[in-house]
C-alpha cells in the first residue's frame, strides 16, 4: 500500500527555489500589488506637486486608507520620488569678536550678499571701507562665484590697494578654498562673523538697507545693465555729495580729506 505524503510549503519553496512571499503572491508582480497605491500617491501629486512623503501621507491617512506608511514609503521610493534632503553645513566654530572701529583707511572693509526680486537668483555683493563708509564696489549678477570675487578684488587691488581684514559672513562663496588661499597670499586676512549674527558686520548691514531703499526699491529696473548704470552714478553720488550722521555730516570723500593724511583717493569727474 503506497501512502502519500504531502509537504510543507516551506519545504515546497525551498525544493524549487522560490521564496514563500512568491508563493502566496499567486505570481503578481509589485506593480499589479501596489497599483491602488500608485494610484492614490499620483492623484496626491497631481494636485499638490511640492508634497513631500509625509505631507502625502498624511493626506492619505485622511482619506481612509488603510495602508500603513511603510507600503507607502516603498511604493514612494520605488517611483522615484524621494529627494535627497540637503544636509546643512558644518562650519567651523566662529569666535564673537567686538566691531572695531577702523583708524585709517583700507584697514578693514566690510562685504555681505544682497538680493533682489528683480530676476529670480540676482545677486548683489558690496564691500564698503569701515573707516569712511565709502562704497567701494557694488558687483551685481545672477551668479556670484568665488572666481568672480577674486577677479573684482584684484581689479581693487590695483585701484587702490586691499585691506589688511575683510569682515564677511559665510556665504558659501567667502568660504570658498579658492578665495581663501588667493586672500592669504595677497596678504588679506578673512575675518568671519558668527551664523545668524548680522550685528556683528554693522556697517554693511547698515549700508545694505541704504543702498536697498535708495536704488533698488525706488526704481522699476527692465534689465540688469540699467540697475548696474543706476548703482553706478548712486555710488558716485553716496561716496562724494551724500551727508553721513556717523561721519559728521559729511560725504565719505570730504571725510577721507580731512581724516586720512596718508589717502590718495581722488574725486570722480
Amino acid at each position: 500500500m503506497v501512502t502519500e505524503h504531502s509537504l510543507s510549503v516551506q519545504r515546497s519553496c525551498k525544493s524549487i527555489g522560490i521564496s514563500r512571499a512568491a508563493y502566496y503572491s499567486g505570481g503578481r508582480s509589485n506593480a499589479d500589488r501596489d497599483a491602488e497605491v500608485i494610484t492614490a500617491i499620483n492623484g496626491v501629486l497631481e494636485k499638490h506637486a511640492t508634497w513631500g512623503f509625509w505631507k502625502c501621507r498624511k493626506f492619505l491617512r485622511q482619506k481612509k486608507y488603510p495602508w500603513n506608511h511603510k507600503r507607502i514609503y516603498r511604493v514612494y521610493c520605488q517611483m522615484k520620488l524621494n529627494q535627497k534632503r540637503r544636509a546643512k553645513k558644518r562650519l567651523p566654530k566662529r569666535i564673537r569678536q567686538p566691531l572695531m572701529v577702523p583708524q585709517r583707511p583700507n584697514h578693514v572693509w566690510s562685504a555681505d550678499f544682497v538680493s533682489d526680486a528683480l530676476y529670480a537668483g540676482s545677486r548683489f555683493r558690496a564691500v564698503i571701507d569701515d573707516f569712511n563708509r565709502e562704497a567701494v564696489a557694488i558687483e551685481i549678477d545672477t551668479s556670484l562665484t568665488a572666481k568672480r570675487l577674486i577677479r573684482v578684488f584684484e581689479r581693487l587691488q590695483v585701484t587702490r590697494g586691499l585691506p589688511d581684514v575683510l569682515r564677511v559672513d559665510n556665504g558659501p562663496e567667502f568660504l570658498s578654498s579658492e578665495l581663501v588661499s588667493w586672500a592669504e597670499s595677497a596678504g588679506m586676512m578673512i575675518q568671519y562673523i558668527q551664523p545668524g549674527e548680522p550685528n556683528q558686520n554693522a556697517y554693511i548691514e547698515r549700508f545694505n538697507r541704504t543702498y536697498r531703499e535708495e536704488v533698488l526699491n525706488l526704481y522699476l529696473f527692465e534689465c540688469l545693465t540699467e540697475v548696474r548704470e543706476t548703482t553706478y552714478w548712486w555710488i558716485i553720488d553716496y561716496n562724494e555729495q551724500r551727508p553721513h550722521d556717523s561721519l559728521g555730516d559729511l560725504a565719505p570723500a570730504k571725510y577721507m580729506e580731512q581724516n586720512a593724511e596718508n589717502s590718495t583717493l581722488q574725486l570722480s569727474t
